[in-house]
């Protein structure tokens, strides 16, 4: 009778929810199967309201980067001179969210060409202050601009001399005041419905940092290939300075035969060395063709005797090489575009100094 009457009422509450689209209760029985419980069913939103806020929220974040360009101003170019000519490194600072934002920030300006670190405030006060010198830049990150853990650091910071950049929402705050330079971050509205939670204020900032450590990276002249040199362990430092000497095949590696071998010898070559081809050299070592799985079916369409054919009567003359120094992933390409699964680099006589497959590149984690 009792379970009945639970059953009745869960599937009245279900029913409920469905229509009025309201926080319902519901009893249930638990694991150990002889007593009841009281559980909830969420409130559940219209999809349509949650589409519209988060499209409000993306609009109002949009807002609040885009009156940053008016923002631009002396203040922006001055800080951009002190961090150009900072002759130690650029110490960002924050705290809560700020401090997030400012985490990004030192590690974009790191991987940027400008030597930077995170200095966590509350951290600072107890002794990692000790990592600013007078060569320093301090950049501090604070929506209010009175930030008590960043405040307790002026003293040190205006003892040293260190120029104190400051990124701020409000421009008559202790923090913009007291800074070398202020970077008016202010915005209209945070995107959050109670107007409480960092949004909008910690877009803009992350917004305002990136356009700093930019006007540096093209101020400094930084390079691509400088960018892969702060970037060595990821893909795009791989595509940058990868090499083909770092990954190919040397040596007693390369697949080779002379041009007289038999379609069988070179065979058994290829099978060795596990590349799907061979090289085929003149007497003097030098380069004169390839012979490959595409080439022995070929072969093998004529009805060729494999043990009397000679190798330079069925190999391949226009094969596709390449140099010494060039990079993986141009060697990937070439590859891609020709549709073929290795290369051999040959020295400038023509002499196979290298071969690379395919799933080298895969295993360089190139490709």
């Amino acid at each position: 009778m009792i379970w009945i009457i639970l059953t009745l009422f869960n599937t009245l509450c279900s029913n409920y929810q469905k229509i009025m689209n309201i926080t319902v209760y519901f009893i249930h029985k638990n694991n150990c199967g002889n007593c009841y419980e009281i559980g909830i069913i969420s409130r559940m939103q219209n999809k349509e309201k949650i589409r519209n806020l988060a499209e409000t929220v993306l609009a109002i974040e949009a807002d609040a980067i885009l009156s940053l360009q008016n923002k631009i101003n002396d203040n922006f170019l001055s800080a951009c001179k002190y961090l150009l000519d900072c002759e130690g490194r650029i110490i960002v600072t924050g705290i809560g969210k700020s401090g997030h934002i400012a985490n990004k920030l030192a590690a974009t300006f790191a991987s940027t060409g400008s030597p930077a670190f995170f200095l966590h405030p509350s951290e600072a006060s107890h002794g990692d202050v000790g990592a600013i010198t007078k060569k320093d830049v301090v950049i501090a990150l604070s929506n209010s601009g009175n930030t008590a853990e960043i405040i307790a650091l002026l003293p040190i910071i205006k003892l040293l001399e260190v120029p104190l950049i400051t990124l701020t929402g409000n421009p008559q705050s202790t923090l913009a005041k007291m800074a070398t330079i202020n970077i008016d971050v202010s915005v209209e509205k945070e995107a959050c419905p109670l107007g409480l939670v960092p949004t909008s204020s910690t877009t803009a900032t992350l917004a305002m940092g990136d356009a700093l450590a930019i006007a540096l990276l093209e101020a400094r002249g930084f390079t691509v290939d400088d960018f892969a040199r702060s970037h060595p362990g990821g893909t795009l430092g791989k595509r940058l300075l990868l090499r083909v000497d770092d990954i190919m095949r040397t040596g007693n590696a390369i697949p080779k035969v002379a041009q007289n071998t038999t379609l069988s010898q070179a065979l058994i070559e290829m099978t060795k060395k596990s590349m799907g081809m061979t090289t085929v050299v003149n007497e003097g070592d030098a380069l004169i063709g390839v012979f490959t799985d595409g080439d022995l079916r070929r072969a093998l369409d004529k009805n060729v005797n494999v043990h009397t054919t000679k190798i330079i009567d069925v190999m391949t003359t226009n094969c596709k090489t390449i140099s010494p120094g060039m990079l993986a992933a141009e060697a990937l390409q070439i590859m891609e575009q020709h549709k073929i699964m290795s290369l051999i680099i040959v020295d400038p006589h023509k002499i196979p100094i290298g071969a690379i497959h395919m799933h080298d590149l895969l295993k360089s984690g190139l490709a």
